[in-house]
């Protein structure tokens, strides 16, 4: 089977981190406002609790296939039988969280009070586990996941202004986010013949998936109580507006997440093979790029939006989101620690077979989050939430940098901070200047984009400037890289 390279890679999955952004920058600004904060957070609200049921129902399938199917990925009869065992198990889990999921709704008062918009978003259960997003990723289908990802995403967008109009709308557009996030699972499901067989080649082994999959399973449990419980507590402890004020500020975390840790979504499957092969020098020369990447990325993303964070407020939500500036600047810390986490878990431990050890990273960081948000949620509301995010990530990554302190010592080595220290310095002082002479106490959506634009032009162009005028290794990369993709094109 042809692979492309990890540059490839990194485009098509950078083509996708940039629609991840751009989409959510045209219908939050547009949705927030129809809705409100009280409608934002109900739908918020409605995707955090499927989001745990969609959890259970896929087990730890999504990165465990990853792993399973890139190692046999140039045998088709292997990978066929991988996908079937991993298909049924899904199917079973599925079937099982779609009862309990109904229950709950006739079971607990808050769910009931909101069943129509609960009910709706459970559609997203069946379509995630139809999606098999993990086998196109082991078969690094990069071009194909961007392809069907996006086309869905202008479908959510089509649907949002054609049937989004008043606040009493937030049951449709709980529907039409679910569709947008996970109807390209359909085609995944039916596509899926061109790559496996869906006869049955011999007798099924389940139980070689069970304990890497739990394993996984409780990584991604884990991790969902400090992503999404933070919501479902503000749900039951506050009310549907905190959690819209939380969801905005998520939000544009959620969106520069994805920018932070688009090389990695790449570097999996690529990771696990130069495992299985022995290469350990190239193991060790990718770490080392993703590292450069991070770094630069996320500390700029981190400054930026902290700086503004209020002309980023105003610019995707609305004056009537302003109580979510707080935790906004608290989570965007986030952007550094899951960044570096990334890499540390997903890129290093888990290809090495130690992702007990993740799994004991994550359990710290979510026994840390539940503790803190019990204790500050009745006080402190959404900026109490963001605070405990930002220390359990915190306690992630401090904990798995201990389990690989003697790789890091090597790696860390080959990475100079000095040159992005610089660079960051000098377009933090610049963007403090603006942030004072700019300050902005209300705008129009027009307005605030306009300003927050500019705002970024100058901020970034003196940090991406110092950084090639320094020669920064990673920028120069992708300068290269771009430079080399026109050239190809003329």
């Amino acid at each position: 089977m042809k692979t492309h390279s990890i540059k490839f890679n990194f485009i098509m999955n950078a083509l996708l981190t940039i629609s991840s952004v751009i989409f959510p920058m045209i219908t939050f600004p547009y949705y927030s406002r129809v809705l409100g904060a009280e409608g934002t957070g109900s739908v918020g609200f409605a995707l955090a609790v499927v989001s745990y049921f969609t959890m259970v129902a896929s087990l730890g399938v999504p990165t465990y296939g990853i792993r399973a199917c890139a190692k046999v990925r140039d045998d088709k009869e292997r990978l066929s039988q991988t996908v079937q065992e991993l298909l049924i198990i899904n199917g079973i889990t599925t079937a099982i969280m779609y009862v309990a999921y109904f229950l709950a709704i006739a079971v607990v008062p808050k769910f009931s009070q909101q069943k129509e918009i609960l009910a709706i978003v459970s559609i997203a259960i069946v379509l995630n586990t139809m999606g098999v997003s993990w086998l196109y990723s082991a078969l690094e289908q990069y071009s194909y996941i961007t392809a069907c990802t996006v086309a869905f995403k202008i479908l959510g967008i089509i649907l949002m202004f054609a049937f989004i109009h008043s606040p009493e709308d937030y049951i449709i557009y709980g529907g039409i986010s679910a569709i947008a996030s996970y109807g390209s699972g359909i085609l995944n499901f039916v596509n899926m013949r061109k790559y496996i067989s869906f006869r049955k080649t011999g007798p099924y082994d389940f139980k070689r998936h069970i304990g890497p999959i739990l394993t996984f399973f409780m990584m991604s449990a884990s991790i969902s109580i400090y992503t999404n419980l933070d919501k479902v507590m503000l749900g039951f402890m506050k009310t549907n507006t905190d959690v819209g004020y939380y969801d905005a500020s998520v939000k544009i975390k959620t969106i520069l997440v994805n920018v932070v840790t688009s090389l990695g979504t790449v570097l999996l499957p690529r990771m696990s093979f130069y495992i299985e092969k022995g290469e350990k020098e190239a193991f060790k020369r990718t770490v080392t790029k993703a590292f450069r990447f991070v770094i630069v990325a996320a500390s700029s993303l981190m400054v930026f939006f902290i700086i503004f964070a209020r002309e980023s407020i105003l610019a995707i939500s609305g004056e009537e989101f302003l109580p979510a500036v707080l935790p906004m600047q608290l989570l965007m810390i986030t952007l550094l620690l899951i960044g570096l986490s990334n890499i540390t878990g997903i890129q290093i431990l888990t290809p090495m077979g130690r992702e007990n050890l993740v799994l004991k990273s994550i359990l710290w960081g979510a026994a840390v989050d539940f503790v803190l948000n019990l204790i500050l949620i009745p006080n402190y509301a959404s900026s109490g939430a963001a605070f405990a995010t930002v220390m359990a990530e915190l306690v992630v990554l401090v904990v798995q940098c201990i389990y690989l302190r003697d790789i890091l010592a090597g790696l860390m080595k080959d990475i100079d901070l000095k040159k992005i220290l610089i660079a960051l310095v000098c377009a933090g002082i610049a963007g403090v200047l603006l942030h004072i002479n700019i300050n902005m106490q209300s705008a129009s959506l027009i307005m605030a984009l306009a300003v927050l634009a500019g705002e970024a032009v100058v901020f970034f162009g003196i940090y991406g400037g110092m950084l090639l005028l320094m020669k920064e290794p990673i920028v120069m990369e992708i300068l290269d890289m771009g430079l080399s993709m026109i050239r190809r094109k003329k």
